[in-house]
């Protein structure tokens, strides 16, 4: 099964480690990134800083970089985001069987277990592979990360969007495809708010199998930055305050945690010990 990827290149914090966490598997990998390093509302973006970390881990020269222009202010980010998404999995479909469409904040958790559920998904004639995302909300002092959870402080899983697709499908919304889904889980029964139940899981993964989405895991003046950029900044600019009295006081959202909202429950994770999954600052 022959496997490409496609990134975009426009928030640098985490894309070393998202990349390194599935290029050994992926015969090429599309970069595709605005060549005016302009975000889909007219904004400036790190483009440039984003390019020099991934060539200087593009050890098997597998990076086919994509530029163009793809800010379009006169429409919404979204809308944008999804044409952009559009042509990159067009030029990464070429030579392949499969797609892999990782944000560059998302870290894969195991790759064989990865990789052997995408098999399982063309195995059972699926169009794209639904695999569970691990959200985590901030950093402690202490080094732990602040991970959403249930009620009383289980995982659950997160679905943004097909994690890969076959290649040659077509988007509709952002990374959403018009697919069948193989869908994976942490448990037999759905660990997903926004699913039913009942909802029919395929494979049951370990917990620390699934994507680690890191979209919160940075500095402050990063987080205020991002904010300005991305194509959800109006969530962004609503959620920097929370964000900041969780990064003040872990132990409290942890505590608060059974009398919260779905939306506000999270606990304290540790990583495995080889942690090169967070950095202070650019270097």
């Amino acid at each position: 099964m022959r496997l490409t990827g496609y990134v975009l290149a426009a928030d640098p914090w985490w894309i070393e480690e998202s990349v390194l966490s599935y290029y050994d598997v992926v015969d090429r990998l599309v970069v595709s990134y605005d060549e005016n390093a302009t975000s889909w509302s007219g904004g400036p973006i790190p483009v440039e800083e984003c390019l020099r970390r991934l060539r200087r881990i593009d050890s098997a020269g597998k990076l086919d970089f994509a530029p163009g222009s793809f800010a379009r202010p006169d429409i919404h980010a979204l809308e944008a985001e999804t044409l952009q998404r559009t042509q990159a999995l067009r030029r990464a479909s070429v030579d392949a069987d499969w797609v892999i469409q990782l944000d560059s904040d998302e870290v894969v958790g195991n790759l064989e277990t990865f990789v052997a559920c995408i098999e399982e998904a063309e195995r059972h004639g699926a169009g794209g592979l639904d695999y569970p995302s691990r959200y985590f909300m901030g950093r402690s002092s202490s080094g732990r990360l602040l991970e959403t959870s249930t009620r009383w402080w289980r995982p659950y899983a997160h679905y943004p969007a097909p994690m890969a697709v076959r290649a040659g499908s077509r988007l509709v919304h952002a990374r959403q495809a018009e697919v069948a889904l193989y869908r994976t889980d942490f448990r037999p029964d759905s660990t997903s708010p926004l699913h039913a139940r009942d909802a029919v899981v395929h494979r049951v993964i370990p917990v620390e199998a699934g994507i680690r989405h890191y979209s919160r895991v940075r500095s402050q003046d990063y987080m205020e930055r991002k904010s300005a950029w991305s194509a959800h900044a109006d969530y962004y600019a609503r959620e920097l305050e929370r964000w900041r009295t969780r990064q003040d006081h872990p132990i409290a959202a942890v505590v608060a945690t059974p009398f919260a909202k779905p939306t506000e429950r999270y606990r304290l994770t540790s990583l495995p010990p080889q942690q090169r999954y967070w950095r202070g600052e650019f270097d």
